[in-house]
This record gives structure tokens, C-alpha cells and sequence, in this order.
């Protein structure tokens, strides 16, 4: 009696213990697997909208030369209308994905994808320089000239964006720092920020740290250095110091392409440009510069330690400014800088007396 009670006992703890573990076990969802396979995100990418897939779209060449501040809408939609709809990247070495879903809501692209490539290593990835090149758009995002220097020249970066430029013929832009590596001549900014009054009491400066087409090579910009937030920090005297400066180390009368904020310049895969603008009724559009330095006009005085003196006859430099518009203000043929063939703006000279920049209408 007491044998068989025990069996009894036994048998039903055990089927209580095996009750309780099975109500523990969750029971596996329909199709097998609950988790979901992870995507290895691809090397520098800090975010993409649309399609991952690549899609080779016929692209129309031209490049943007932004200036900082608020973003230019029409300067965008100009890009992505020459990408054909395709794969655009956004290229910076710091930040954020920010333009992924700004520049997809202004247009039809295939996808917006941000690579923040701030090591060598990074730039020298295959797989970032093979996102770069299968772009058919790409934008080259603000922040610090010197880190896109340090990082990208001489990389499979720096291949990947000449190539696109030059041989695919994808539209290329940037803003702010991002325009400043675009020109021939680049000023770097890796020693610390420069004022126009720096500049023009000494061109000598130690934050005078300029480059000479050491690195991206744009169509119609090899001659051409570039200067970003232009009225807003007041960098004429700086920019004119540059072309002096290039004049005096290279021997050679370089052009300037300036472009204060909220403003565009946009040039076509003829060096047609036009300046496009964001409006406000208590912003109004603004300007860009288009500055002519002439070899038979040399600076009187362009030393380390001295005051500027760059006056001929107060005719040193030749000044093309047009305001901007949504729809594409002006024009102007960068690939020659004729003065006969710029429309909708006005010339003016520029000149520099002990280190004060002047202007004049011509």
C-alpha cells in the first residue's frame, strides 16, 4: 500500500515539473525563425533612403559651388535633375545623415545615401569608392576643409570623386567647406580661421594656408580658387589676398568664384553658370563673385608683414557680381571669363590702397 502511494506521488510531481517547463517554452512563430537577419551596414554609411540597389542612370555633367548658411532648394533640384533620378551620396567627415531626407523629398532619385569618411582608411575602402563612383549625384556636405584634405587627398576617395567629375560626368557640389575643396586653389583653414583684415595687413599670415591643384580636379576650376559666406563674414579682402598670393608663390593670375549664403553657383558642362538663391521678404537673394586677376597687373606690395598694396590706377581686379534667383540669375562663362559674354549683373573694380580693399563701379 504504502509502494504503490509513493508511485502515485512520484508520477504526479513529475507531470506538474513538465506542465511548468512547457508553459515556460514559447512556442516557435509560423515560418521557424522569430529573429530577423541583421544588414551589415556598408563601410562609412550613416544612413540611406530608397533603394540600396545600385541603378546606372545617363547623367548630364555640372558643378554646384554652394555658400554655406541655409541650403539652396533650385541648386539642388538642379543636381538631382541632371543625375537622371540615380543613386546620390552625400559626402562629409562630420555630422549627421541629415540631407538623406531632405534631399530625397525635393526631387525623383533612386536613393540618398550619407558616407561620413573622416579616416585614410576609410577613403581608401573599395567599397566607399565604389558607392562614390556608382553615384550619379554627389554633395559634399560643410564642416572643415582641412579634415576633407587630410583624409581624402591622395586616396581612392579623391580617385572616385575626379572620376565621376571628369569621365563619368555625374554632378558634383558642395557647400561651404565642401565647395572650398573644389576649386584648383584651395585655401585649407588647417591652421585656424583668417579675416579679410588678417589677410590684408599681412598675406603672409600663418592662417594664409593655400594649395595648388593638389587634389580634386573640377572641369573649368583647375585656375580657380573658391571663397564661401562671403558678405556675411565680409572675405573680399581675404579673397583678393588669395589671388595676390597665388599671383606671388605660382606665377600665376588666378580667378575667384565667391559666394556669400543662401546662394548657388550653378555651372553647366559648358562652364555656363548662373546663380541661384533662397528668398525671404526679410532676406533677400544675395550674390556671387566672379573675380578676374590680370598678369599684367601685379601687386605693388604683396610681402610677408606689410599692409597690402594692389592698386593700378585703382583698376587691380575686374569684379563680376550678379544677385542671385530661385529660377537662375545672370550668367557667366567660367570656362573663359570673358567680360562680353556676362549677362544680368554688374562689373565693378577692386582695388587695395595700405591695406583697405575699395570698390568702384566700372
Amino acid at each position: 500500500m504504502k509502494q504503490s502511494f509513493l508511485t502515485l506521488l512520484m508520477a504526479y510531481c513529475c507531470t506538474v515539473m513538465a506542465c511548468g517547463k512547457a508553459t515556460n517554452t514559447p512556442a516557435p512563430e509560423t515560418g521557424g525563425e522569430t529573429t530577423k537577419p541583421v544588414t551589415k551596414r556598408r563601410p562609412a554609411s550613416i544612413g540611406i533612403v530608397g533603394d540600396s540597389s545600385n541603378v546606372v542612370k545617363t547623367t548630364n555633367g555640372g558643378m554646384v559651388l554652394m555658400g554655406g548658411g541655409k541650403d539652396v532648394d533650385a541648386a539642388f533640384k538642379w543636381m538631382i535633375d541632371k543625375s537622371g533620378g540615380g543613386d546620390v551620396v552625400v559626402l562629409r567627415a562630420s555630422g549627421t545623415d541629415a540631407y538623406n531626407p531632405y534631399i530625397n523629398g525635393l526631387g525623383n532619385v533612386n536613393s540618398v545615401e550619407t558616407l561620413l569618411i573622416n579616416t585614410k582608411e576609410l577613403a581608401n575602402n573599395d567599397t566607399v569608392a565604389y558607392i562614390i563612383r556608382n553615384a550619379e549625384m554627389v554633395f559634399i556636405a560643410g564642416g572643415d576643409q582641412s579634415d576633407y584634405m587630410n583624409n581624402w587627398k591622395g586616396t581612392k576617395t579623391e580617385q572616385a570623386l575626379n572620376y565621376l567629375m571628369n569621365e563619368k560626368k555625374a554632378p558634383v557640389g558642395g557647400t561651404s567647406a565642401g565647395c572650398a575643396i573644389l576649386g584648383g586653389f584651395y585655401y585649407s583653414g588647417e591652421t585656424g580661421g583668417l579675416t579679410s583684415a588678417q589677410a590684408l595687413a599681412n598675406p603672409y599670415d600663418v592662417n594664409v594656408t593655400l594649395y595648388n591643384n593638389d587634389f580634386l580636379k573640377a572641369p573649368y576650376l583647375q585656375n580657380v580658387i573658391t571663397d564661401q559666406h562671403y558678405l556675411t563674414r565680409a572675405r573680399e579682402g581675404r579673397s583678393v589676398v588669395f589671388l595676390g598670393r597665388i599671383n606671388n608663390d605660382w606665377k600665376t593670375a588666378a580667378k575667384c568664384i565667391a559666394t556669400d549664403e543662401r546662394t548657388a553657383v550653378c555651372i553647366d558642362k559648358n562652364g555656363k553658370a548662373q546663380v541661384f538663391g533662397d528668398y525671404a521678404e526679410a532676406r533677400p537673394y544675395s550674390y556671387a563673385y566672379f573675380i578676374s586677376a590680370d598678369a599684367a597687373k601685379q601687386p605693388e606690395q604683396m610681402v610677408a608683414n606689410k599692409k597690402v598694396i594692389w592698386s593700378n590706377n585703382e583698376k587691380a581686379l575686374a569684379v563680376y557680381e550678379i544677385p542671385a534667383s530661385v529660377n537662375g540669375g545672370g550668367s557667366f562663362n567660367v570656362a573663359n571669363f570673358k567680360a562680353n559674354e556676362a549677362t544680368g549683373g554688374k562689373w565693378y573694380w577692386w582695388w587695395v590702397a595700405d591695406g583697405v580693399l575699395n570698390k568702384k563701379d566700372q
